[in-house]
């Protein structure tokens, strides 16, 4: 315990290791955590206002308390998480799916549980669980179940852990120990009584932590207070929470005045504040992890202190420095040069920077010559002694320097109006001349042995020319055409070589051809859309540096091969908040780097900076159907999801810590991708709308460029929906089968219709074949007939005609005797008369000819007489003469009447027809 005594205490106040930083907004959760723990998987617990606060490194997810009020306390025991809140207690448990379930403890004691009780501290022991209220102290035996109660009487302030042994503070009655399951006394020194905030073993006895009053050793009962410098600033603040670390240091946290890490021998390593770079100044909670990052959770957040990393970083919060834009370590001191001028420090000392004065404005560069410093300015070049700067030229802002070739006494440096040379005459660095017949901007630039000077312009190009030997005039200045110009692109000379880096890649210069040539391993670095800068550095250790979106990369020369070899530490541009086109960086020792950034720097220790060997692991799948919430899936087997649960998204984290550690990953589904996806840092992989199948998910991660630690492998399937089973393709077998002799018989019996159609189509055709033969035979026979009937027309006709000739004849006849002389036998002639005239109008020749009429012309005179019923036999006869269209002079033979007498009974004829008057009775005659 003399550390404490004896202890120097001084403070590198401005250089702090990083701090992680994580507000309410982050992890969506409440300001307050009184509590931390880390289980064996390296996540984090907080004890939150809002609940039980987890994180993986990757994603936070917090599990609301089971009854809805502030968990005060959290402990990891085994594979157990216990929490503790108002009137309620017990632990969370892992899940298949990787959620935590919570199972209630106090809920079987409820009668021992004190009503208005929260329980703010939780220890473990062996098979023991201490819960701790501010009345009383709960045991829980693991392996019984079983709980006991140390109740004191006037409560328990709090109860502590160290080593083998569990004690607890009673107020005003001093502080106890748990032996045997029951209390004993240990002291009730005045001491004893001061607010306990922890209790730490060491080789002599304990260590108290006091609230307001510091250190005390206790030995055998007796407190002694500590007596040192850091015990006089804790004591006049006010301790909350404190937490031995892993190097036997100590961080301990206040309510009001940031948290303070001390050292094993007892010097006060840091004292941070919010205004160096704590959230909060109430520290609640302090906790070491396993990779010896310092947690705290604060009254607003949680911050994570890096302590054991390779970085160190001074953050300017009040803006007297400015952002950085040059750095150098000289004789000592640490010179800074930034847009507010340029400053200066002892190195390793806790002095603040000390403006040098002359030089306020724009610093661009720093170079150390032959143990000079030059300071290349807005206002021109200065050479800095200590901590004064002395101007040599004014003429024109200055970029840089670069050495001249074989002349030690010469520098060239880079103005606004073109390049300028500086010479050590006596002792003394003057401005010998401007380049002639060149004025451009020379912001990058190198010049080679044989007095080639290489220029990059942002806006026109890569220049070249060449110089006199007195460097005095240049000529053959020519705008190379290629490489091509690029936003924030440089150029430097590296080992003999120019180098030349923009948005394209980067190029080296061929001393043969004069030419540009990209470098294909160099130019690696921006694939992938890493290109933020090609601002080319290299220090005084010949490495060659560059920078990209999430790493910095330094090239060092092979000392077997020609070839450079990579090196690359994992620091994004989002974190340094290095400016664009203006990063820095410069040598403070061997393996110490420092780097400026918009609001101060960091610096690197690269001896240290070792990727960690965390492993990297599924922390969850959830699945869900389009629309609709996801469901966590077990990951401690393989994975078999519906058709429909096809939406698949998989966590998974390497829980890492540190500010400025960077870590990738990379994943492949197989049975969807056959190649693996490109290195990112997003922690999850989406995929939607999986087909069925069998898939396997491997992630691996890598933090800078080296190889993974492991494999995470997750298995999973997804189902075939119902109709895609085997059962359903049985099914359709089954259905295709009976289909199938359906369809057989269905075309069978078509084609028996078919066939019999065809049969019947033949059929129809003999049929109607013979119906044409049989049409035809008719035809035959119709024109027989119709033959026939003009045969008997004709007949009819001749039969007509001669019997009209007969009677004419007849006639005749009987007029010749009508005029034959008297003197005849007169009753001889009449007789003869009388004959002629009988055979004339005798009903013979009617009949004979109204069976040859009807049997010409299909019993015309029956359909006449039903048609018109009055007609007389005389009628009819007339009508059978005007069907043979025999004219009236023609019938009068026939009629034995004159003409017209004929006309008066066609007259007669068409009254009892009752005709029209425009209708020809012969006409109608003709159409019957």
């Amino acid at each position: 315990m003399a550390w404490l005594l004896f202890a120097p205490f001084w403070l590198l106040a401005q250089e702090l290791s990083p701090i992680v930083k994580y507000n309410s907004g982050n992890y969506n959760a409440g300001n307050q955590n009184w509590m931390i723990a880390q289980d064996a998987d390296k996540f984090m617990f907080f004890a939150n206002n809002e609940g039980l606060l987890e994180f993986n490194g990757s994603a936070w997810t917090l599990y609301p308390s089971p009854n809805e009020t502030i968990i005060r306390s959290v402990k990891v025991v085994g594979d157990r998480i216990y929490t503790g809140c108002y009137m309620e207690f017990g632990y969370w448990t892992r899940q298949p799916n990787k959620q935590l379930q919570y199972h209630s403890l106090s809920s079987g004691i409820k009668n021992q549980i004190k009503d208005d009780e929260q329980f703010w501290n939780i220890l473990g022991y062996d098979q023991w669980v201490i819960f701790q209220s501010l009345d009383r102290i709960h045991i829980y035996d693991t392996q019984t179940k079983k709980f006991s109660v140390i109740a004191p009487k006037n409560g328990v302030l709090k109860a502590f852990q160290a080593d083998t042994a569990i004690y607890y503070q009673v107020p005003n009655d001093g502080l106890y120990e748990i032996e045997n399951g029951a209390p004993k006394r240990v002291s009730n020194h005045p001491a004893a009584n001061h607010k306990i905030v922890n209790i730490f073993s060491n080789d002599d006895g304990l260590l108290v932590l006091t609230q307001n009053h510091g250190f005390f050793s206790l030995i055998d009962g007796v407190f002694a207070p500590q007596q040192s410098d850091a015990n006089r600033e804790l004591a006049n603040s006010s301790v909350y929470s404190a937490e031995q670390l892993s190097d036997n240091g100590f961080a301990i946290g206040t309510v009001s005045n940031g948290v303070f890490v001390l050292s094993a021998d007892g010097q006060l390593r840091y004292h941070i504040t919010q205004d160096k770079g704590l959230s909060n100044n109430t520290v609640l909670s302090v906790f070491e992890d396993a990779d010896h990052n310092v947690w705290m959770g604060l009254d607003n957040g949680i911050n994570c202190l890096n302590l054991r990393s390779p970085i160190r970083s001074y953050t300017d919060k009040t803006g007297f420095l400015g952002t950085v834009y040059a750095s150098l370590l000289h004789d000592g001191k640490l010179y800074i040069g930034t847009n507010q001028g340029l400053f200066c420090k002892t190195y390793h000392s806790n002095e603040p920077f000390q403006f040098i004065a002359h030089t306020k404005g724009q610093v661009w560069s720093l170079f150390e010559h032959q143990g000079t410093v030059f300071c290349g300015h807005d206002s021109g070049t200065f050479v800095v002694t200590g901590a004064t700067a002395s101007p040599i030229f004014s003429a024109s802002g200055t970029w840089g320097f670069v050495t001249v070739p074989g002349r030690k006494d010469l520098l060239m440096q880079g103005n606004y109006y073109g390049l300028s040379v500086l010479q050590n005459v006596g002792g003394q660095w003057k401005f010998r001349n401007k380049i002639d017949k060149f004025d451009y901007s020379a912001k990058h630039f190198a010049l080679t042995d044989d007095r080639e000077v290489y220029i990059s312009h942002e806006y026109k190009g890569v220049f070249r020319f060449k110089l006199d030997e007195n460097f005095a005039v240049c000529s053959d200045l020519t705008t190379l055409k290629n490489p091509q110009k690029g936003k924030n692109a440089s150029l430097v000379q590296f080992d003999g070589r120019v180098y030349y880096a923009s948005k394209n890649g980067i190029y080296v210069l061929d001393q043969v051809s004069k030419t540009f040539q990209k470098h294909a391993a160099l130019s690696a670095v921006f694939e992938q859309d890493e290109y933020t800068t090609g601002k080319l550095i290299v220090d005084g250790s010949n490495k060659l540096w560059t920078f990209s979106k999430n790493y910095i990369h330094y090239f060092t020369l092979s000392k077997i091969s020609n070839a450079l070899k990579k090196n690359t530490i994992p620091i994004p541009m989002s974190l340094t908040g290095s400016l664009s086109g203006y990063e820095n960086i410069s040598q403070l020792s061997n393996s110490t780097y420092l780097i400026g950034t918009t609001d101060g720097y960091y610096t690197i220790k690269l001896s240290d900076l070792r990727p960690g060997h965390n492993r990297v692991s599924i922390t969850g799948v959830t699945t869900n159907k389009i629309e609709e919430k996801p469901v966590n899936a077990t990951i401690q087997a393989d994975g078999d999801f519906a058709y429909n649960d096809n939406n698949v998204t998989i966590g998974f984290t390497v829980p890492e810590y540190h500010k400025y550690l960077y870590t990738e990953y990379q994943y492949l589904l197989e049975g969807l991708q056959d190649q693996w996806s490109h290195w990112s840092a997003r922690a999850t992989a989406n995929f939607k709308n999986l087909p069925a199948g069998d898939y396997v998910f491997r992630v691996r991660a890598r933090t800078a460029d080296a190889d993974p630690k492991n494999m995470a492998t997750y298995r999973f399937t997804i189902r075939k929906p119902w109709y895609a089973t085997n059962l359903a393709w049985l099914v359709y077998g089954i259905l295709a089968l009976v289909l199938a002799g359906y369809i057989h018989r269905a075309y069978k019996k078509y084609y028996r219709e078919k066939e019999q159609k065809l049969i019947d189509e033949n059929n129809l055709l003999l049929e109607i074949k013979e119906l044409e033969s049989e049409q035809r035979l008719m035809k035959l026979q119709n024109e027989q007939l119709s033959s026939d009937v003009d045969s008997k027309n004709r007949e009819l006709a001749v039969s007509t005609m001669s019997l009209m000739k007969k009677n004419e004849l007849l006639a005749l006849i009987k007029d010749d005797l009508k005029r034959a002389p008297a003197n005849h036998d007169d009753k001889s002639i009449k007789s003869v008369i009388k004959s002629i005239n009988e055979s004339i109008s005798g009903d013979n020749s009617w009949t004979i000819f109204k069976d040859a009429f009807n049997s010409a012309d299909n019993d015309f005179l029956k359909i006449v007489k039903q048609s018109h019923p009055s007609l007389t036999p005389n009628d009819l006869r007339l009508c059978a003469y005007l069907r043979l269209n025999l004219s009236s002079k023609e019938i009068a033979p026939l009629l034995n009447i004159s003409v017209r007498s004929v006309e008066v009974k066609r007259y007669r004829l068409r009254k009892k027809m009752d005709l029209p008057h425009e209708t020809s009775v012969v006409d109608y005659i003709l159409s019957i």
